[in-house]
C-alpha cells in the first residue's frame, strides 16, 4: 500500500510565483477563529523597502550568527547575507527550501523549529521568528517547549527576536466586551488550513501570544523579554534573551 504525504501548499505557491507560472499566486488561509483570507505568495518575496517597521527593526537588530526559522521565501536571510552575515535559513516546506535555494540563499535547511542543533554546528547569536513568528510554537504549551529548545540553539549572550500579536480584537462585540470562554482554549491558539489551486492542506496550529502572557513564558522559562516595537495592528516585536 503506497501513502501520500500531504500536499506542500504554500511551497507549490512559492514555486509557481517564483518560476512565473503564476504570476498572481494567491493561497486561502482559513482560520478557525476568522473569515478566510488571500495570502498572495508575492509577499513572501518582499524587499526590505517593502517589509514592515518592526520586520526592518528586527532587521537591524539582528547581530552575529543568525538562524531564520519559517524563513519562508528566505527575504529576510536574503537581506541580512546583503548586509554580511552567516545565515541558516530554516522551513518545513520542501517547496520554500527550494525557492531559497534557488534565489541564493546560502545555506538552508528543512525542518521544523523543534529539530536539535547538529553537533558540528556552532551555536546563534540571533533566533529569527518574523511574520508573526511565534505562531509557529502552535501552542501555549508549544511555546514553553521552544523556549526550552531555543536554549541549545544559542551562543552565550544570544536573543530571539520574534513578533506575535494580540487578537482579543477577533472575540469583541460591538461595544467592545470580550466574548471568550474563560474554560476554553486560550484564545490566541488558533486552526489554519491553507488552499491553493484546489488542493487543502492539512490543518496546523498557530499561537498569536498577547504581550502579558508571554512575558510570563518567558519569565518562567528564563530569559528576559524586551518589548522593542509594536504597529497599530496591536502586532510587538520582542528581544528575549537567556538570563543564563
Amino acid at each position: 500500500m503506497t501513502t501520500t504525504s500531504a500536499p506542500d501548499i504554500l511551497g507549490q505557491a512559492l514555486l509557481d510565483y517564483h518560476h512565473g507560472k503564476v504570476k498572481d499566486a494567491i493561497v486561502t488561509v482559513h482560520c478557525s477563529a476568522a473569515d478566510d483570507e488571500p495570502l498572495p505568495a508575492a509577499y513572501f518575496f518582499r524587499t526590505v523597502l517593502q517589509m514592515p517597521e518592526l520586520e526592518r527593526q528586527a532587521l537591524d537588530e539582528s547581530r552575529g550568527r543568525v538562524l531564520d526559522l519559517g524563513a519562508g521565501a528566505g527575504c529576510h536571510s536574503l537581506e541580512l547575507q546583503s548586509r554580511g552575515f552567516e545565515v541558516k535559513a530554516v522551513d518545513v516546506s520542501a517547496g520554500a527550501v527550494q525557492v531559497m535555494t534557488e534565489r541564493g540563499v546560502r545555506n538552508v535547511a528543512r525542518h521544523d523549529l523543534f529539530a536539535p542543533k547538529p553537533a558540528t554546528e556552532l551555536p546563534y547569536d540571533t533566533i529569527l521568528l518574523l511574520m508573526n513568528g511565534l505562531g509557529l510554537t502552535g501552542t501555549l504549551e508549544g511555546l514553553d517547549k521552544f523556549l526550552g529548545h531555543a536554549r541549545t540553539l544559542l551562543a552565550p549572550g544570544g536573543q530571539i527576536l520574534a513578533t506575535s500579536s494580540d487578537v482579543r480584537y477577533l472575540y469583541e462585540d460591538e461595544d467592545g466586551a470580550l466574548l471568550i470562554n474563560l474554560n476554553g482554549p486560550y484564545y490566541g491558539e488558533v486552526q489554519y488550513t491553507l488552499s491553493y489551486k484546489g488542493k487543502t492542506g492539512e490543518p496546523f496550529p498557530w499561537l498569536f501570544v498577547d504581550a502579558a502572557l508571554l512575558n510570563d513564558a518567558a519569565e518562567a522559562a528564563g530569559y528576559t523579554a524586551d518589548f522593542i516595537g509594536e504597529d497599530e495592528n496591536e502586532q510587538y516585536l520582542v528581544r528575549l534573551t537567556p538570563l543564563n
